[in-house]
């Protein structure tokens, strides 16, 4: 079965990707590794490369709903714009939340994509 729906959360340190059908979930963690460059003197490069890292996840998932908190989300949301357009494309929308768990994660997407789905006219399992 295709999983086309997945849900992010998505702060500077970590992520947690969730690609979900109606009966399954397959969970994809991924952790920044803090490195300080010496040129900036900052972790500006870590934090883009950790971004790319994210976006390369969402790689082969139609839709994709972004959550996390106020600050991460816009980072997040400014780096795909300006360097993933075409990953921005994939995205139906950026919801701040604090720390949810797995399955409310799940339940908040699941509820997205029907309301999405029912405005597109696509009849889909969710």
């Amino acid at each position: 079965m295709t999983l086309h729906h997945a849900v992010a959360f998505v702060d500077h340190q970590s992520a947690e990707v969730l690609q979900f059908t109606a009966e399954q979930v397959v969970e994809h963690k991924l952790h920044q590794q803090l490195k300080f460059t010496r040129a900036h003197h900052s972790g500006v490069r870590t934090e883009h490369e950790f971004f790319g890292q994210v976006c390369d996840a969402f790689d082969g998932i139609a839709e994709v709903l972004v959550t996390g908190g106020h600050t991460g989300l816009a980072d997040f949301r400014r780096y795909v714009d300006k360097h993933r357009p075409l990953t921005a494309a994939r995205i139906v929308g950026y919801e701040v939340v604090d720390h949810p768990t797995e399955n409310q994660l799940v339940a908040l997407a699941r509820k997205r994509f029907v309301k999405i789905d029912q405005f597109l006219g696509i009849q889909r399992p969710t």
